[in-house]
């Protein structure tokens, strides 16, 4: 998702709504990797709960860019079904 995310995002101009995407969509990842290795089942889970939280963000951003005309509709809902 976060390659994804940078490449589609590569090119675009507006530096604030790319940081703002590519920043949840490493998040979502990192989160994830960092619970899997805390070593209880508790931690895991608080800390996909952290990466659900980044990835309703993202999703957000994916809404906003599909309506400026930065990402196709198609591209946005593949990663939103992602």
């Amino acid at each position: 998702m976060a390659v994804e995310v940078y490449r589609l995002l590569k090119d675009y101009t507006d530096y604030g709504l790319k940081d703002q995407m590519t920043r949840a969509a490493i998040s979502i990842a990192s989160n994830i990797a960092e619970g899997a290795e805390r070593g209880t089942t508790a931690e895991f889970i608080r800390f996909l709960r952290i990466a659900k939280g980044s990835a309703a963000e993202l999703r957000t951003q994916l809404y906003i860019a599909t309506e400026v005309g930065t990402i196709s509709k198609e591209k946005a809902m593949a990663l939103i079904a992602e």
